[in-house]
């Protein structure tokens, strides 16, 4: 299976990279094949709304998003990895998914798997309702089959993530995908 994990984090070495490098290490180890795509540092400017895509693209916009694209409609699953910072997903990662408006019909059409990886501060119980509830709509929208879940609660530094059980739980997501 080809995988697309699209992190949204710019802590290039912070908690929610080291739980999509988990993932990935186990879903190659399961013997798939895994692209990281770090939103965050990438080029992607934000749609416009101005539906020049007719919602199949091309988009007017000529940024990174026109080589994610080929990778997400290439792949058998998308992954994404967000820090929660204000209960949903990172602007970073949002901008990215904002601009699937190009190709809404062809993501749909694939009936992809997906993934969600994220991680917090916080550990109330209720601290991703609302990236829950967001992840949700979107597999539905989108018809993405969601194979897991990795929460990461009380993750708010690197060394606590890896003293956590997150790790090895994204680890395992990856390791039992078939």
């Amino acid at each position: 299976m080809n995988i697309v994990v699209l992190t949204g984090s710019t802590n290039k070495n912070g908690s929610t990279n080291l739980l999509a490098e988990e993932f990935a290490r186990g879903a190659r180890e399961a013997g798939h094949s895994v692209e990281i795509f770090d939103a965050a540092h990438a080029n992607i400017r934000p749609c416009t709304g101005c539906v020049h895509c007719g919602y199949e693209g091309p988009c007017v916009q000529k940024d990174d998003v026109n080589a994610i694209r080929a990778r997400i409609l290439g792949a058998d699953m998308m992954v994404f990895a967000t820090p929660l910072y204000y209960y949903g997903m990172s602007a970073q990662l949002k901008t990215l998914i904002d601009r699937f408006c190009a190709f809404n019909s062809s993501i749909q059409r694939k009936h992809m798997r997906s993934a969600l990886l994220a991680v917090a501060w916080n550990s109330d119980d209720w601290t991703f309702e609302a990236l829950m509830a967001h992840y949700r709509t979107l597999t539905r929208y989108l018809n993405l089959t969601d194979m897991g879940v990795v929460l990461g609660h009380g993750c708010g530094t690197p060394d606590m993530t890896r003293r956590s059980p997150y790790p090895r739980q994204a680890y395992e997501l990856g390791r039992a995908l078939k």
